[in-house]
């Protein structure tokens, strides 16, 4: 048993370094051929011709692509993704600095799109063919057809502009800027913690818009899949089973149906939460939030690929970790998973 553990451990361990390394592979070089020169964004375009091969040496520009992609790697290893031309800072401070406020919104917003969603999915699946089937269906396909950055300027022109309803672009105004000790990064929880609420209130009115839009983007997704989920289980002989035993609809559903709907959901779930966790870049833009994706799109415009490696690579073990997680659960929902022998 212990040895099949070790086994399970090194192929998940070798896996895990595979994914990363390939995804840094790629990134890194894509980064080297396309055609802009990291030595011009740090010098500048009108710096003669010697500093610029002086600082493609610094920076080893001037090695082969696998020589340089080496040399990062062991770099890498030791925790230094070097520094960001963007900001003159280690990339991993920049790294530390915006993600939280990634994290925070995404957060928000996966509790949104899940804490609707799956209701509505049920909904929609035990009023199938009905008013309220047709309403979730319409607006789950309007949340994946209508572009979220016109719907979040759509959203500040009527809120923020017109009705003032919620605060502006940004975390939070500035006038709490400087005022609010950063504990863990995330802005409502650190506001919290110094008990300063007119700040708390300010940073929820600054979240509640873009969190509100990613919620929205997340439940069509969510709500759709769930409906999908129940339809198939709503089939099932047990059903038919429950329901000669005469128990009542709503125990059903919720106790039977959903709970086995739940094991595929989580997968769902967890995916949705990491692509709103790397991929709210356009909501981080129109809002101006200072998250990651926002860091990471700043960093490929000025050609900071140290900046971009490092946000890939925490992309990267963001997808791993959820995924993880998500396997963990499923091994609470399902005792069926529970693979205590490998029989191969």
């Amino acid at each position: 048993m212990l040895w099949r553990r070790l086994k399970a451990t090194g192929r998940f361990v070798a896996m895990v370094a595979v994914t990363l390394l390939g995804l840094l592979a790629v990134t890194f070089f894509i980064g080297r051929v396309i055609p802009v020169d990291p030595a011009l964004a740090i010098a500048g375009d009108r710096a003669p011709e010697h500093v610029l091969q002086q600082v493609r040496e610094d920076l080893g520009l001037n090695l082969p692509l696998p020589q340089q992609f080496l040399r990062y790697i062991v770099r890498a290893a030791r925790g230094d993704f070097g520094r960001s031309v963007l900001t003159s800072n280690p990339v991993l401070d920049d790294i530390v600095k915006t993600f939280p406020a990634t994290l925070e919104l995404a957060t928000v917003g996966i509790l949104i799109g899940a804490g609707l969603g799956v209701p509505l999915g049920v909904w929609a699946a035990v009023r199938r063919g009905g008013a309220a089937d047709h309403a979730v269906r319409v607006m789950g396909l309007l949340g994946y057809s209508v572009p979220i950055f016109w719907l979040g300027l759509m959203a500040l022109v009527l809120f923020y502009a017109k009705l003032g309803w919620v605060a502006g672009p940004g975390r939070i105004d500035v006038t709490y800027e400087f005022t609010i000790n950063r504990v863990s990064g995330i802005m409502l929880l650190d506001t919290a913690l110094a008990g300063d609420w007119d700040a708390f209130r300010n940073a929820l009115s600054h979240l509640a818009l873009p969190a509100a839009l990613l919620g929205y983007f997340s439940l069509a997704y969510i709500s759709r899949m769930t409906r999908s989920f129940m339809l198939n289980e709503l089939q099932q002989e047990y059903i038919v089973a429950a329901r000669a035993k005469g128990l009542s609809e709503a125990r059903i559903i919720w106790r039977h149906a959903l709970r086995n709907a739940l094991v595929p959901l989580v997968t769902v779930i967890s995916l949705s939460y990491a692509g709103l966790l790397e991929g709210s870049v356009l909501t981080e833009t129109v809002f101006a939030w200072p998250g990651l994706g926002l860091y990471i799109t700043n960093s490929l415009q000025n050609a900071d690929m140290n900046a971009v490696l490092g946000g890939t690579l925490v992309v990267g073990t963001v997808f791993i970790g959820l995924n993880l997680f998500s396997d963990a659960l499923y091994r609470l929902l399902d005792p069926r998973t529970r693979d205590t022998r490998d029989t191969r």
